[in-house]
């Protein structure tokens, strides 16, 4: 706890109320007792200094040096370093890791609303040179002279100054990002999903390209590591990111595929997406860089969904080539390994609609998480649709995702069976009846044909993503209209233009 040490009393030694031995007295108690913020000495009777006990007082609350400081050694506590160097970074708007006169005037904007003078800026420089050489070069002020210009501001007890900078970045007193920073509170209504908007896109699109260092049109993992350094970490280190979306043939993710990224951190985590706003920079309220949609419920009664993202849940039996029909999405190459898939897996790309662009996310679990998944309702409830995948040469493959579907009863939800493996031979399938004429007797279209190890995959991708924005024609009659399978497939063919 902060304390001022307050001497009273002082007219009551006479006409001299002077102490010119105060500073000798009290510098070793301040020296001793570290949470001593000021002295000052005063008379409530004449009265003198009182004021000031009370500014100290106060000051001593909002603007403490305890956390910023270290009065033994005279230097920066490293918790105050870790935040003015990310306050630096975030500052440092063409990342050549100085600020030059401009990014100065932009952080005096934005932390004091009022920009400087050419004639002071250059005074804060010269200040610097004369005690930091380093502090300054042609350009700018470096991070150096950055740091040593607060610990400056705070050894001439100036502590409002760089509290004023560390707040307005979002910091608390105890000098982590405070939570209603990091995550605002946002309403969203059941059934609703989260999306970026144009805002959000903008600032993805901006930040993509400050970092393309090489203008390759692709982030390497270098300037990915740099582009995070104001933040935790990759948001994604504990997924199968960078293989999750789209990148080169050396592994560098292009813009197409980091905002992809982004569109499905977006809808599967909205909240993660508001603190990597906050973290990397993001102007103004993180909320108006994200949207919320119509709930799903309305859109499947209109029968037409507004929405740019869309969730696709992958079922199959293991071997059935979920996971290559996934890749096959990035266009990644091909592998006749098999690995079974252990956790779920997700990918997302951007799919062209009528001109329009869309994200799709797909995301398979394996057998070891499937019934978790549709036996959860609030999972359901934010999926688009389902997409069943079958083995075509293999005749036990059809059994495992029909019977799936009868055992959670999923008759409610949009569906697309995609019968993988056409390259290989056709046989028929261990069921009451064969998957043409099992989607028949729903009045859902006939399986799709493809084969990923092929590259024939009969525009799945785009058929998914029309079924999705439009539900009712993957849906079974009497759940939500009465259509018949060959009227439902002229409103797919309307739907995909």
């Amino acid at each position: 706890v902060p304390v001022v040490l307050v001497g009273n009393k002082i007219d009551l030694r006479g006409d001299d109320v002077s102490n010119k031995c105060l500073e000798d007295e009290v510098v070793p108690i301040m020296n001793e007792f570290k949470e001593i913020e000021t002295c000052v000495e005063c008379s409530a009777k004449q009265p003198l200094n009182v004021s000031e006990v009370f500014y100290f007082a106060q000051k001593a609350v909002l603007h403490p040096t305890a956390p910023l400081y270290d009065s033994r050694e005279h230097v920066l506590k490293p918790a105050c370093v870790d935040a003015l160097q990310r306050i630096f970074n975030l500052c440092d708007l063409d990342k050549d890791g100085v600020l030059d006169d401009a990014e100065l005037n932009e952080f005096q904007r934005k932390c004091f609303n009022a920009p400087l003078q050419l004639q002071e800026l250059e005074a804060v420089k010269e200040v610097v040179k004369e005690h930091e050489p380093e502090g300054v070069n042609d350009i700018g002020l470096t991070e150096i002279g950055f740091l040593f210009l607060h610990t400056l501001f705070i050894q001439r007890g100036r502590l409002e100054t760089t509290w004023t900078v560390l707040r307005q970045f979002g910091y608390g007193d105890d000098l982590t990002l405070r939570e209603s920073f990091l995550c605002p509170r946002v309403e969203i209504p059941p059934d609703c999903s989260v999306e970026l908007s144009p805002n959000g896109y903008q600032f993805f699109t901006e930040l993509f390209q400050v970092f393309d260092k090489d203008k390759d049109s692709a982030l390497k993992k270098s300037e990915l590591e740099a582009l995070f350094k104001t933040s935790p970490g990759n948001p994604w280190a504990h997924t199968a990111f960078p293989q999750t979306t789209i990148t080169t043939e050396l592994g560098a993710v292009t813009l197409q595929g980091f905002l992809a990224q982004w569109s499905m951190t977006t809808m599967l985590d909205y909240q993660l997406t508001l603190r990597y706003l906050a973290y990397l920079g993001f102007e103004g309220d993180t909320t108006t860089a994200i949207k919320v949609t119509r709930p799903r419920k309305i859109d499947r009664r209109k029968g037409k969904v507004q929405r740019n993202v869309f969730l696709c849940y992958v079922f199959g039996a293991p071997k059935s080539g979920k996971t290559s029909l996934l890749r096959g999405f990035l266009d990644k190459p091909f592998s006749d390994q098999y690995e079974p898939t252990a956790r779920p897996f997700a990918v997302v790309n951007s799919v062209e609609i009528k001109g329009a662009e869309k994200y799709l996310v797909m995301e398979e679990f394996g057998t070891q998480y499937e019934a978790e998944v549709l036996q959860n309702k609030k999972r359901l409830d934010k999926c688009d649709l389902l997409c069943f995948v079958f083995d075509s040469s293999d005749v036990n493959s059809f059994a495992y995702v029909a019977n799936l579907r009868k055992q959670y009863h999923l008759d409610h939800m949009p569906s697309v069976f995609v019968a993988t493996k056409s390259d290989s031979d056709l046989v028929l399938q261990r069921h009451d009846v064969q998957p043409d004429v099992y989607c028949r007797n729903l009045g859902l279209s006939p399986p799709v044909s493809i084969s990923v190890k092929s590259r024939q995959m009969a525009d799945i991708f785009n058929i998914l993503t029309a079924v999705a924005m439009c539900p009712s024609i993957a849906t079974p009659p009497g759940f939500l209209d009465a259509n018949s399978g060959t009227l439902r497939m002229r409103r797919y063919l309307t739907a995909m233009g």
